[in-house]
């Protein structure tokens, strides 16, 4: 009768915990930016088998990748981003910016939680530079009450910022459209900006994102960082909530340091 009565209370403790937690308290989420360099290493060797490693070492969550192949002849003709999903255990979904050598070159975006939907968009190209785009993804995070809209992008890399600066306006204006219909949606962007704090572009992003780090935290040149030009960064501020912030110590997989985070979503805003 004793073990049957310790039994019953442990079952309704059980319930009250199920019942009294709260369905809409803080999300955390591991989160990470990695250029892969489409797999190459600074050893000369291609391995995405190294790249999958590399992501995985920290767990994530959601991951942006750039520099990504899928099905192009210098890299062995494979789907890089399925491969990646495959030794990961995540979704993915990839945004073409560039027809190469007989496949794709272009963002992807990694997640252990369901995509609901994805675009990619075409970013503004200046003078016959590389084209360069942006990879839009939903992501439905569990116990989120909307979900989680990420944007991973690859900016161009010229001394001359004015397509960088026009990219960031680009993805201003898409946002402003979403916003117009579904409010004030929480999101991360994340990627290879080319740029570094305090530049016209990434000013130009701070009038509605926040970095995840205030402190620049190098992740080029890999043997011997010395700028930081991979970033996270979140909206609306009131939001999202740093927990831990840094560059992962991997310095032959890619010719990028991979830009770790993870981060709080509070169920509302605290405005």
């Amino acid at each position: 009768m004793f073990r049957i009565r310790l039994l019953l209370i442990a079952l309704c403790a059980a319930m009250l915990v199920a019942t009294d937690a709260p369905a809409d308290g803080p999300v955390r989420l591991r989160v990470l930016s990695y250029n892969i360099h489409h797999g190459e290493g600074v050893d000369g060797k291609l391995d995405v088998e190294r790249i999958a490693r590399v992501i995985s070492s920290v767990n994530p969550d959601i991951v942006a990748l750039q520099e990504v192949d899928q099905n192009v002849s210098r890299s062995g003709s494979v789907d890089q981003p399925q491969q990646l999903a495959r030794l990961t255990k995540m979704d993915v979904v990839f945004g073409a910016n560039i027809d190469l050598q007989g496949g794709h070159y272009g963002n992807a975006i990694l997640s252990r939680f369901p995509i609901r939907r994805h675009q990619n968009h075409l970013l503004p190209n200046i003078d016959d530079g590389e084209q360069r785009g942006v990879i839009e993804a939903e992501i439905q995070v569990p116990s989120a009450a909307m979900p989680i809209a990420v944007w991973a992008t690859h900016f161009d890399h010229r001394r001359d910022d004015r397509e960088r600066f026009a990219s960031a306006a680009a993805i201003e204006q898409w946002i402003a459209s979403r916003e117009q219909s579904s409010g004030e949606q929480p999101m991360l962007l994340m990627g290879d900006l080319n740029d570094v704090a305090g530049s016209r572009t990434l000013t130009r992003l701070e009038t509605h994102w926040t970095r995840v780090s205030d402190v620049a935290l190098p992740t080029i040149p890999v043997a011997k960082p010395t700028r930081q030009i991979d970033f996270i960064l979140f909206r609306p501020q009131s939001r999202w909530r740093v927990i831990e912030t840094r560059v992962l110590d991997e310095a032959v997989a890619s010719d990028h340091r991979a830009f770790f985070s993870v981060v709080e979503l509070s169920a509302r805003s605290d405005g």
